[in-house]
C-alpha cells in the first residue's frame, strides 16, 4: 500500500500536503506516515506546528476514505474539520522527524464523522485529539 500515490486519495494539493504514504486503510483504522520538512508551511523555527499536527491528523482520516473510494471507482470527496476536542500536544516534532498518525473512526451520522487521532514520533505519542469532520458528499 505505501508505493501508491498518496495524492491519489486526498483532495490536498502541495504546498498542503501533510501526508507522504498511506500504511494502512482497513475497517475503522487508517495509518500514514510523514516526514517534516523545513519547506513545509508549518514548519517554523526548527519545529512542525500545532495547526500542522492537526492537518495531518485531517488529511490521515481523508486518505482512509479516498483509498476506500478509489476502489470503488468513485471520487475522492472533500472534507471540513468541523470541530477539535481534547487536543493534546506533547512536544513539537523537528525538521526531518518522521511521524506515523493513525485515525479510528468512533462515529458516523449522516455526513459528520468523528475520529480519534494518534501522531508518534520516534516511537511515542506526541499528539492526540477527537476530531469531527464534515465530508461534502
Amino acid at each position: 500500500m505505501s508505493d501508491k500515490n498518496i495524492l491519489l486519495f486526498i483532495p490536498q494539493r502541495p504546498p498542503f500536503v501533510m501526508i507522504d504514504r498511506l500504511l494502512h486503510a482497513e475497517g475503522d483504522i487508517v495509518r500514514t506516515s510523514f516526514r517534516v520538512t523545513g519547506e513545509n508551511i508549518f514548519a517554523e523555527g526548527g519545529q512542525f506546528l500545532e495547526a500542522g499536527l492537526l492537518e495531518n491528523i485531517a488529511q490521515t482520516a481523508a486518505a482512509g476514505a479516498g483509498y476506500i473510494a478509489s476502489r470503488q471507482d468513485k471520487p475522492v470527496q472533500t472534507g471540513y474539520i468541523a470541530s477539535v476536542k481534547d487536543l493534546e500536544i506533547a512536544v513539537l516534532p523537528e525538521i526531518g522527524d518522521e511521524l506515523v498518525t493513525e485515525t479510528k473512526t468512533e462515529s458516523r451520522i449522516f455526513n459528520v464523522v468523528v475520529v480519534s487521532g494518534t501522531v508518534w514520533c520516534k516511537g511515542s505519542v506526541v499528539a492526540t485529539c477527537e476530531m469531527k469532520i464534515f465530508e461534502n458528499t
